[in-house]
């Protein structure tokens, strides 16, 4: 008595989002051990948001002109590696929800071509169908016209 399919596909989904998350920790924990990462992938994009969330405090506090410092170089690879681990996080739901759409997409397709195929296949039952109810419509007429010939016809 089940009630539908098992949704395998949803809880590998939940498996893989799950899993991101230590992946990410341990891609955050390697990139901030990592010069080339410190230096290059994380440090780059810390400064960028920095100066983005510092410039728009500045401005809602009603301070236009002011230059904003960057980051020393060990609090932009912290930064750096928790926007990293948040993307990689981010990413992997996006995939997921994209999977899972595609997977939708296709099972509903599927579907449709299924209807079109069986009321295809109905459609030429029903055409069938009609002209068999003609051929006998014909026979029946033509059975009543014999009859009505030999009623008709003087009796000796």
């Amino acid at each position: 008595m089940v009630a539908g399919a098992f949704p395998i596909a949803k809880l590998l989904y939940l498996g893989v989002r799950q899993l991101s998350k230590p992946l990410a920790a341990r891609i955050k924990d390697g990139a901030r051990a990592s010069p080339f990462f410190r230096q290059y992938v994380c440090g780059p994009p810390a400064q960028l948001y920095h100066w983005v969330e510092m410039r728009a405090k500045m401005r809602i506090m009603g301070f236009r002109g002011a230059a904003i410092k960057p980051l020393n170089e060990e609090a932009a690879a912290e930064l750096g590696a928790e926007l990293l681990g948040e993307a990689i996080v981010f990413g992997v739901g996006g995939l997921c929800i994209f999977l899972e759409y595609s997977r939708q997409t296709t099972n509903t397709k599927k579907k449709e071509d299924d209807l079109s195929s069986t009321l295809e296949s109905l459609q030429e039952q029903v055409a069938e169908l009609n002209l068999t109810v003609e051929t006998l419509d014909a026979r029946l007429r033509e059975v009543n016209r014999v009859l009505a010939e030999v009623s008709a016809a003087p009796k000796k």
